[in-house]
Protein backbone atom coordinates (compact mmCIF):
# COMPACT_ATOMS: atom_id res chain seq x y z
CA UNK A 1 0.00 0.00 0.00
CA UNK A 2 1.33 3.27 -1.15
CA UNK A 3 1.90 5.68 1.92
CA UNK A 4 0.27 9.10 1.46
CA UNK A 5 2.76 12.00 1.05
CA UNK A 6 1.41 14.19 3.66
CA UNK A 7 2.24 11.21 5.98
CA UNK A 8 5.60 11.22 4.69
CA UNK A 9 6.07 14.83 5.42
CA UNK A 10 4.69 14.87 8.82
CA UNK A 11 6.70 11.84 9.50
CA UNK A 12 10.07 13.90 8.22
CA UNK A 13 9.37 16.39 10.72
CA UNK A 14 8.40 14.30 13.29
CA UNK A 15 11.67 12.28 13.41
CA UNK A 16 13.40 15.14 12.16
CA UNK A 17 12.96 16.56 15.93
CA UNK A 18 13.70 13.70 18.04
CA UNK A 19 16.87 15.54 19.06
CA UNK A 20 17.18 14.35 22.60
CA UNK A 21 19.99 16.76 23.55
CA UNK A 22 18.08 19.88 22.40
CA UNK A 23 16.54 20.79 25.87
CA UNK A 24 20.59 20.52 27.12
CA UNK A 25 22.38 21.46 24.66
CA UNK A 26 23.80 24.59 26.91
CA UNK A 27 24.18 22.65 29.96
CA UNK A 28 26.01 20.14 28.23
CA UNK A 29 28.75 23.14 27.02
CA UNK A 30 28.53 24.66 30.88
CA UNK A 31 29.33 21.37 32.34
CA UNK A 32 31.89 21.68 29.80
CA UNK A 33 33.34 24.41 31.72
CA UNK A 34 32.62 26.58 28.78
CA UNK A 35 31.27 29.81 29.14
CA UNK A 36 28.59 31.65 27.45
CA UNK A 37 31.02 33.48 25.24
CA UNK A 38 31.93 30.45 24.19
CA UNK A 39 29.03 28.81 23.67
CA UNK A 40 27.86 31.37 21.31
CA UNK A 41 31.03 31.58 19.18
CA UNK A 42 29.81 27.25 18.82
CA UNK A 43 26.36 28.63 17.88
CA UNK A 44 27.65 31.05 15.92
CA UNK A 45 30.50 29.19 14.36
CA UNK A 46 27.74 26.28 13.35
CA UNK A 47 25.38 29.23 11.57
CA UNK A 48 28.75 30.27 9.53
CA UNK A 49 28.97 26.87 8.29
CA UNK A 50 25.24 26.76 7.59
CA UNK A 51 25.75 30.23 5.79
CA UNK A 52 28.85 29.07 3.40
CA UNK A 53 26.78 26.02 2.10
CA UNK A 54 22.93 27.01 2.19
CA UNK A 55 22.39 28.69 -1.09
CA UNK A 56 24.75 26.87 -3.13
CA UNK A 57 23.35 23.64 -1.31
CA UNK A 58 19.55 24.66 -2.24
CA UNK A 59 20.68 25.06 -5.99
CA UNK A 60 22.44 21.76 -5.99
CA UNK A 61 18.91 20.61 -5.03
CA UNK A 62 17.02 21.81 -7.36
CA UNK A 63 19.51 21.21 -10.20
CA UNK A 64 20.90 17.07 -9.09
CA UNK A 65 18.08 15.91 -6.79
CA UNK A 66 16.54 17.27 -3.29
CA UNK A 67 15.89 13.89 -2.79
CA UNK A 68 19.99 13.03 -2.52
CA UNK A 69 20.29 16.65 -0.65
CA UNK A 70 17.76 15.41 2.37
CA UNK A 71 19.90 12.00 2.61
CA UNK A 72 23.05 13.84 2.86
CA UNK A 73 22.22 16.25 5.12
CA UNK A 74 20.91 13.50 6.94
CA UNK A 75 24.33 11.68 6.59
CA UNK A 76 26.30 14.84 8.05
CA UNK A 77 23.60 14.94 10.93
CA UNK A 78 24.43 11.61 12.38
CA UNK A 79 28.39 12.66 11.91
CA UNK A 80 27.33 15.67 14.05
CA UNK A 81 25.72 13.57 17.07
CA UNK A 82 28.65 11.35 16.79
CA UNK A 83 31.25 13.76 17.29
CA UNK A 84 29.08 15.72 20.40
CA UNK A 85 29.28 12.07 22.17
CA UNK A 86 33.01 11.51 21.89
CA UNK A 87 33.84 15.54 22.16
CA UNK A 88 36.30 16.23 24.83
CA UNK A 89 37.83 19.34 24.13
CA UNK A 90 36.04 22.61 22.28
CA UNK A 91 38.29 21.95 18.95
CA UNK A 92 36.08 18.37 18.68
CA UNK A 93 33.11 20.24 19.39
CA UNK A 94 33.52 22.62 16.71
CA UNK A 95 34.05 19.37 14.44
CA UNK A 96 30.25 18.52 15.63
CA UNK A 97 28.88 22.36 14.44
CA UNK A 98 30.80 21.86 11.14
CA UNK A 99 28.57 18.87 10.06
CA UNK A 100 25.61 20.39 11.93
CA UNK A 101 25.79 23.48 9.92
CA UNK A 102 26.48 21.23 6.96
CA UNK A 103 23.05 19.14 7.61
CA UNK A 104 21.39 22.31 7.78
CA UNK A 105 22.14 23.71 5.06
CA UNK A 106 21.37 20.80 2.39
CA UNK A 107 17.82 20.43 4.78
CA UNK A 108 16.78 23.78 5.34
CA UNK A 109 14.41 25.35 1.93
CA UNK A 110 14.92 22.37 -0.03
CA UNK A 111 12.19 20.10 1.88
CA UNK A 112 10.04 23.20 2.14
CA UNK A 113 10.63 23.38 -1.80
CA UNK A 114 9.49 19.86 -2.13
CA UNK A 115 6.61 20.53 -0.27
CA UNK A 116 5.57 23.15 -1.99
CA UNK A 117 6.58 21.56 -5.60
CA UNK A 118 4.01 18.67 -4.57
CA UNK A 119 0.90 20.90 -3.42
CA UNK A 120 1.88 23.12 -7.12
CA UNK A 121 1.47 19.12 -8.64
CA UNK A 122 -1.73 18.73 -6.50
CA UNK A 123 -2.85 22.15 -7.45
CA UNK A 124 -3.47 23.35 -4.02
CA UNK A 125 -0.72 26.13 -4.30
CA UNK A 126 -3.74 28.19 -2.11
CA UNK A 127 -3.15 25.58 0.56
CA UNK A 128 0.70 26.65 1.47
CA UNK A 129 0.11 27.96 4.98
CA UNK A 130 -2.13 25.54 5.91
CA UNK A 131 -0.45 22.37 4.84
CA UNK A 132 3.31 23.42 5.77
CA UNK A 133 1.78 24.70 9.13
CA UNK A 134 0.35 20.86 9.63
CA UNK A 135 3.17 19.35 8.85
CA UNK A 136 5.29 21.88 10.84
CA UNK A 137 2.94 20.90 13.74
CA UNK A 138 4.01 17.78 13.54
CA UNK A 139 7.37 18.91 13.56
CA UNK A 140 6.51 20.60 16.88
CA UNK A 141 4.96 17.03 18.27
CA UNK A 142 8.28 15.01 17.50
CA UNK A 143 9.35 18.04 19.63
CA UNK A 144 7.24 16.61 22.74
CA UNK A 145 8.03 13.28 22.47
CA UNK A 146 11.72 14.00 22.40
CA UNK A 147 12.05 16.11 25.44
CA UNK A 148 9.82 12.85 27.06
CA UNK A 149 12.74 10.83 25.83
CA UNK A 150 15.42 12.96 26.52
CA UNK A 151 14.22 14.19 29.98
CA UNK A 152 13.79 9.90 30.77
CA UNK A 153 17.47 9.61 29.43
CA UNK A 154 19.29 12.21 31.57
CA UNK A 155 17.05 11.03 34.69
CA UNK A 156 17.99 7.49 34.60
CA UNK A 157 21.19 8.00 33.11
CA UNK A 158 22.78 11.27 34.87
CA UNK A 159 24.72 12.48 31.86
CA UNK A 160 24.42 14.30 28.81
CA UNK A 161 26.36 11.85 26.04
CA UNK A 162 24.48 8.90 25.68
CA UNK A 163 21.31 11.44 24.50
CA UNK A 164 23.62 12.33 21.37
CA UNK A 165 23.86 8.66 20.42
CA UNK A 166 20.03 7.81 20.87
CA UNK A 167 19.67 10.70 18.18
CA UNK A 168 21.30 9.06 15.89
CA UNK A 169 18.50 6.56 15.39
CA UNK A 170 15.35 8.43 14.02
CA UNK A 171 17.62 10.22 11.72
CA UNK A 172 17.94 6.67 9.95
CA UNK A 173 14.85 5.93 9.84
CA UNK A 174 13.92 9.59 8.23
CA UNK A 175 16.99 8.41 5.53
CA UNK A 176 14.62 5.57 4.59
CA UNK A 177 11.38 7.72 4.80
CA UNK A 178 13.19 9.90 1.86
CA UNK A 179 13.26 6.86 -0.48
CA UNK A 180 9.87 6.57 -0.48
CA UNK A 181 9.38 10.29 -2.07
CA UNK A 182 8.70 10.39 -5.41
CA UNK A 183 10.83 11.13 -8.18
CA UNK A 184 8.83 14.46 -9.14
CA UNK A 185 9.82 15.91 -6.09
CA UNK A 186 13.35 16.15 -6.95
CA UNK A 187 13.01 18.71 -9.32
CA UNK A 188 14.21 19.37 -12.89
CA UNK A 189 17.51 17.26 -12.82
CA UNK A 190 20.50 18.41 -14.82
CA UNK A 191 22.21 14.61 -15.43
CA UNK A 192 25.58 16.14 -14.94
CA UNK A 193 26.85 18.24 -12.50
CA UNK A 194 27.90 21.94 -13.44
CA UNK A 195 29.41 24.39 -11.43
CA UNK A 196 28.26 26.93 -14.36
CA UNK A 197 24.33 25.93 -13.72
CA UNK A 198 25.06 26.02 -9.87
CA UNK A 199 26.56 29.84 -10.10
CA UNK A 200 24.03 30.75 -12.59
CA UNK A 201 20.72 29.54 -10.56
CA UNK A 202 22.35 31.38 -7.24
CA UNK A 203 23.36 34.66 -8.74
CA UNK A 204 19.79 34.73 -10.02
CA UNK A 205 18.02 33.98 -6.84
CA UNK A 206 20.83 36.85 -5.05
CA UNK A 207 19.74 39.66 -7.57
CA UNK A 208 16.06 38.68 -6.64
CA UNK A 209 16.31 39.28 -3.13
CA UNK A 210 18.53 42.20 -3.70
CA UNK A 211 16.83 44.31 -6.34
CA UNK A 212 12.74 43.18 -5.57
CA UNK A 213 12.02 45.21 -2.20
CA UNK A 214 9.32 42.68 -1.47
CA UNK A 215 11.94 40.40 -1.33
CA UNK A 216 14.84 42.18 0.46
CA UNK A 217 12.22 43.16 3.14
CA UNK A 218 11.33 39.77 3.84
CA UNK A 219 14.95 38.60 4.10
CA UNK A 220 14.99 41.54 6.74
CA UNK A 221 12.05 40.69 8.76
CA UNK A 222 13.21 36.97 9.00
CA UNK A 223 16.90 38.12 10.20
CA UNK A 224 15.20 39.50 13.26
CA UNK A 225 12.59 37.44 13.83
CA UNK A 226 13.92 34.27 13.27
CA UNK A 227 17.51 35.29 14.09
CA UNK A 228 16.94 36.83 17.09
CA UNK A 229 14.73 33.43 18.64
CA UNK A 230 17.16 31.06 17.15
CA UNK A 231 20.49 33.08 19.38
CA UNK A 232 17.98 33.78 22.68
CA UNK A 233 15.66 30.40 23.12
CA UNK A 234 18.70 28.43 24.29
CA UNK A 235 18.84 30.99 27.39
CA UNK A 236 15.64 29.43 28.88
CA UNK A 237 17.88 26.11 29.70
CA UNK A 238 20.21 27.94 32.89
CA UNK A 239 17.11 29.47 33.96
CA UNK A 240 15.27 26.14 34.49
CA UNK A 241 18.25 24.71 35.99
CA UNK A 242 18.37 27.74 38.38
CA UNK A 243 14.81 27.08 39.11
CA UNK A 244 15.06 23.32 39.46
CA UNK A 245 17.54 23.51 42.63
CA UNK A 246 15.59 26.17 43.87
CA UNK A 247 12.82 23.49 43.95
CA UNK A 248 12.47 22.71 47.62
CA UNK A 249 10.16 19.04 46.68
CA UNK A 250 13.06 17.58 44.28
CA UNK A 251 15.95 18.23 47.15
CA UNK A 252 16.16 14.68 47.62
CA UNK A 253 17.86 13.84 43.99
CA UNK A 254 21.06 15.35 42.60
CA UNK A 255 20.89 18.55 40.29
CA UNK A 256 21.04 17.17 37.08
CA UNK A 257 17.82 14.64 37.55
CA UNK A 258 16.04 17.91 39.25
CA UNK A 259 16.58 19.94 35.78
CA UNK A 260 15.59 17.00 33.85
CA UNK A 261 12.30 16.92 35.58
CA UNK A 262 11.63 20.77 34.93
CA UNK A 263 12.77 20.84 31.63
CA UNK A 264 10.51 17.97 31.04
CA UNK A 265 7.68 19.45 32.51
CA UNK A 266 8.39 23.10 30.95
CA UNK A 267 9.49 21.78 27.35
CA UNK A 268 6.67 19.29 26.77
CA UNK A 269 4.20 21.67 27.01
CA UNK A 270 5.81 24.21 25.28
CA UNK A 271 6.57 22.20 22.21
CA UNK A 272 2.79 20.35 22.36
CA UNK A 273 1.22 24.03 22.63
CA UNK A 274 4.07 25.04 19.51
CA UNK A 275 2.67 22.24 17.28
CA UNK A 276 -1.07 23.94 17.84
CA UNK A 277 0.13 27.48 17.17
CA UNK A 278 1.85 25.67 14.03
CA UNK A 279 -1.33 23.90 12.64
CA UNK A 280 -3.43 26.95 13.53
CA UNK A 281 -1.34 29.90 12.14
CA UNK A 282 -3.23 29.88 8.85
CA UNK A 283 -5.76 31.44 11.23
CA UNK A 284 -4.28 34.02 12.53
CA UNK A 285 -3.71 35.00 8.59
CA UNK A 286 -7.39 34.55 8.01
CA UNK A 287 -8.48 36.66 10.94
CA UNK A 288 -6.12 39.48 9.80
CA UNK A 289 -6.73 39.22 5.54
CA UNK A 290 -3.59 37.27 4.79
CA UNK A 291 -0.08 37.13 5.95
CA UNK A 292 0.90 40.88 6.03
CA UNK A 293 -1.64 41.85 8.45
CA UNK A 294 -0.59 38.39 10.41
CA UNK A 295 3.17 39.80 10.58
CA UNK A 296 2.53 43.28 11.56
CA UNK A 297 0.08 41.86 14.77
CA UNK A 298 3.34 39.41 15.66
CA UNK A 299 5.50 41.93 15.49
CA UNK A 300 4.16 43.62 18.09
CA UNK A 301 3.50 41.08 20.29
CA UNK A 302 7.53 39.74 19.97
CA UNK A 303 8.35 43.37 21.31
CA UNK A 304 6.04 43.20 24.20
CA UNK A 305 7.22 39.90 25.41
CA UNK A 306 10.94 41.34 24.45
CA UNK A 307 10.03 44.38 26.83
CA UNK A 308 8.72 42.47 29.51
CA UNK A 309 11.90 40.02 29.89
CA UNK A 310 14.03 43.08 30.71
CA UNK A 311 12.71 43.55 34.26
CA UNK A 312 11.99 39.49 34.46
CA UNK A 313 15.87 38.51 33.82
CA UNK A 314 16.99 41.58 35.83
CA UNK A 315 15.10 40.55 38.91
CA UNK A 316 15.24 36.86 38.64
CA UNK A 317 12.02 36.29 38.31
CA UNK A 318 12.09 32.53 36.96
CA UNK A 319 8.31 32.05 37.08
CA UNK A 320 7.72 34.87 34.95
CA UNK A 321 10.89 34.44 32.11
CA UNK A 322 9.60 30.69 31.70
CA UNK A 323 6.60 31.73 30.83
CA UNK A 324 7.72 34.12 28.60
CA UNK A 325 9.99 31.94 26.46
CA UNK A 326 6.80 29.82 26.51
CA UNK A 327 4.48 32.21 24.65
CA UNK A 328 7.42 33.42 22.73
CA UNK A 329 8.16 29.47 21.53
CA UNK A 330 4.71 29.57 20.56
CA UNK A 331 4.66 33.01 18.81
CA UNK A 332 7.26 31.88 16.43
CA UNK A 333 5.13 28.74 15.54
CA UNK A 334 2.72 31.05 14.89
CA UNK A 335 5.24 33.51 12.63
CA UNK A 336 6.94 30.61 10.97
CA UNK A 337 4.47 28.94 8.66
CA UNK A 338 3.45 32.61 7.33
CA UNK A 339 7.05 33.94 6.84
CA UNK A 340 7.79 30.68 5.00
CA UNK A 341 4.52 31.18 2.53
CA UNK A 342 5.34 34.65 1.93
CA UNK A 343 9.10 33.45 0.41
CA UNK A 344 7.42 31.48 -1.78
CA UNK A 345 4.50 33.58 -3.06
CA UNK A 346 7.97 35.69 -4.09
CA UNK A 347 9.91 33.14 -6.08
CA UNK A 348 9.31 30.93 -9.37
CA UNK A 349 8.70 27.07 -9.26
CA UNK A 350 12.31 26.23 -11.02
CA UNK A 351 13.88 28.26 -7.88
CA UNK A 352 12.25 27.54 -4.83
CA UNK A 353 14.37 26.06 -3.17
CA UNK A 354 17.11 28.26 -4.04
CA UNK A 355 15.32 31.53 -2.56
CA UNK A 356 14.17 29.32 0.61
CA UNK A 357 17.56 28.55 0.94
CA UNK A 358 17.89 32.50 1.33
CA UNK A 359 15.44 32.75 4.11
CA UNK A 360 17.28 29.82 5.74
CA UNK A 361 20.72 31.77 4.93
CA UNK A 362 19.74 35.31 6.44
CA UNK A 363 18.35 33.95 9.31
CA UNK A 364 22.12 31.77 9.97
CA UNK A 365 23.59 35.48 9.41
CA UNK A 366 21.40 37.08 11.74
CA UNK A 367 22.36 34.16 14.60
CA UNK A 368 26.38 34.33 13.45
CA UNK A 369 25.84 37.87 14.77
CA UNK A 370 23.55 37.64 17.38
CA UNK A 371 24.47 34.39 19.36
CA UNK A 372 27.96 35.19 20.27
CA UNK A 373 26.95 39.35 20.85
CA UNK A 374 24.57 37.81 23.83
CA UNK A 375 27.20 35.35 25.30
CA UNK A 376 29.36 38.56 25.49
CA UNK A 377 26.63 40.74 27.21
CA UNK A 378 25.22 38.06 29.22
CA UNK A 379 29.00 37.24 30.61
CA UNK A 380 29.59 41.01 31.08
CA UNK A 381 26.33 41.96 32.97
CA UNK A 382 26.30 38.64 34.74
CA UNK A 383 22.57 38.79 34.16
CA UNK A 384 20.51 37.52 31.15
CA UNK A 385 18.81 41.02 30.98
CA UNK A 386 20.87 42.23 27.82
CA UNK A 387 18.71 39.36 25.79
CA UNK A 388 15.50 41.28 26.42
CA UNK A 389 17.43 44.91 25.52
CA UNK A 390 18.62 43.30 22.24
CA UNK A 391 15.13 41.59 21.20
CA UNK A 392 13.53 44.73 21.97
CA UNK A 393 15.57 46.71 19.84
CA UNK A 394 15.21 44.81 16.96
CA UNK A 395 11.65 44.59 17.07
CA UNK A 396 11.10 48.26 17.05
CA UNK A 397 13.82 49.01 14.27
CA UNK A 398 11.48 46.64 12.02
CA UNK A 399 7.85 48.02 13.37
CA UNK A 400 9.65 51.60 12.72
CA UNK A 401 10.99 50.92 8.81
CA UNK A 402 8.57 47.52 7.44
CA UNK A 403 5.41 48.18 9.60
CA UNK A 404 4.48 51.57 10.50
CA UNK A 405 1.75 51.48 7.82
CA UNK A 406 0.50 47.54 6.44
CA UNK A 407 1.67 47.42 2.80
CA UNK A 408 0.49 45.11 0.23
CA UNK A 409 3.40 43.83 -1.43
CA UNK A 410 3.23 43.48 -5.41
CA UNK A 411 3.88 39.68 -6.46
CA UNK A 412 7.46 38.75 -7.64
CA UNK A 413 8.02 38.75 -11.58
CA UNK A 414 9.00 35.77 -12.95
CA UNK A 415 9.86 37.11 -16.61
Amino acid sequence: MRIPMLFRFSLYGFLKNQRYYDPFIVLAFLGKGLSFFQIGLLFGFREICTNIFEIPSGAVADLYGRRRAMIFSFCAYIASFATFALSNSLLMLFGAMFFFGLGDAFRTGTHKAMIFDWLRLQGRSDEKTKIYGFTRSWSQMGSAVSVLIAGALVFFLGNYTAIFWYSIIPYLINIINFFGYPQELDGDRQSEFSLKAVATLFWDAVKQSVQFPALRRLVFEGMGFEGMYKASKDYLQPVLEKAAIALPILLTIDDSKRTAFLVLVIYFPLYFLSSFASRNSHRVSDWRGGDEGAAQVMWWTNLLLFVLLIPAFYFNWHPAIIALFVILAILQNFWRPGLISRFNAQSSPEMSATILSIEGQSKSLATVILAPLLGWLVDTAGNFYPVGIVGTCIAVAILLVYHSQLEVKPELSTE
